[in-house]
């Protein structure tokens, strides 16, 4: 059935969502796609790609694997996948030059609004395997979260803008965009590179630019089919780190912290109560909204049925 304009521009919406994040530190664009329903698309489409590419590079060559290579591409829902792409990439370029100097001259509030966000969002991967939890699934989410602390309460570093310092902290930033919970421009933060990331989109310095797209790219083929390996063989266990890390990762967006990550006595606490509220409620209206369309639509289905006489 072919999509509507209106579904292409939806999907390209909902994955400028997710790229207008990655340049926010201590949102993740893991996160966000869970809220906008499209982390499930992204990775398993994702995965496909860097098969279908591997297959023609290694395969083809030798007069092989070309109809593999073809197959692993079909499986990609490419009217979800190429519009979301497009809208990540026009949106984290608007959001690096207007939304990041706005989040910094209002942090507090800021934070506060996207600590809402998270929290309301954990309850995706707690529910996303429709099993029950056991005790020990808590004890894993635990450790993960305790990690997760931790690492988000390190202080910054200063790394060079070398060329090969560049292209590691991009393939390891571009992981938080599959792995909710974690940030990638937190983690650029922290290795001292999310100021000079920012200033080279802005302007517009090729080189670097160039360097830190092959470094997310590499970064991006590994790990996703990692993780698309992890989710189809492990699923539930992989929420339930998905979960602690989520958790975890909400010490990076406490309103109350300094840039160096010093926690600080609570200031203009109602206010700040106020945006984390309407963080939390605008995810639990979204989470909300997705389990009766999809309850509706699994009535329509069930309705479309034809019956045998």
């Amino acid at each position: 059935m072919p999509k509507s304009v209106g579904s292409y521009i939806f999907n390209a919406v909902r994955g400028g969502a997710v790229g207008a994040s990655e340049a926010l530190p201590g949102i993740s664009g893991g996160t966000v796609a869970l809220i906008v329903g499209l982390y499930d698309k992204l990775i398993g489409g994702a995965g496909h790609m860097v098969s279908g590419i591997k297959r023609y590079v290694t395969d083809v060559p030798r007069g092989r694997g070309r109809e593999r290579a073809r197959e692993q591409f079909r499986q990609v829902d490419w009217s979800v996948l190429i519009p979301a792409l497009v809208g990540m990439v026009v949106f984290l370029g608007l959001a690096a030059i207007l939304l990041a100097p706005l989040v910094e001259s209002y942090s507090q509030y800021a934070y506060a609004l996207f600590f809402g966000l998270v929290l309301a969002c954990l309850w995706i991967p707690y529910t996303g395997a429709g099993r029950k939890w056991r005790a020990w699934h808590y004890l894993v989410a635990l450790v993960f979260a305790a990690g997760a602390f931790l690492l988000t309460g390190l202080p910054g570093a200063n790394l060079p803008t070398h060329p090969v310092v560049v292209f590691l902290a991009a393939s390891v930033a571009i992981c938080a965009l599959v792995l909710p919970g974690l940030s990638g421009s937190f983690i650029l933060l922290t290795l001292g590179l999310y100021e000079p990331t920012i200033s080279a989109v802005g302007d517009m310095d090729v080189a670097y630019l160039a360097v830190f797209a092959l470094g997310a790219l590499t970064g991006l083929s590994v790990f996703v089919k990692i993780l698309q390996y992890l989710l189809e063989n492990f699923h539930h266990l992989t929420l339930v780190v998905l979960t602690g890390l989520m958790a975890g990762s909400l010490r990076a967006l406490w309103p109350w912290q300094t840039e160096e990550r010093v926690i600080l006595t609570p200031t203009d606490v109602p206010v700040t109560v106020v945006f984390m509220v309407v963080g939390f409620a605008v995810v639990t209206a979204a989470i909300v909204w997705e389990r009766r369309k999809r309850g509706q639509d699994v009535e329509t289905e069930h309705h479309q049925v034809p019956t045998r006489v």
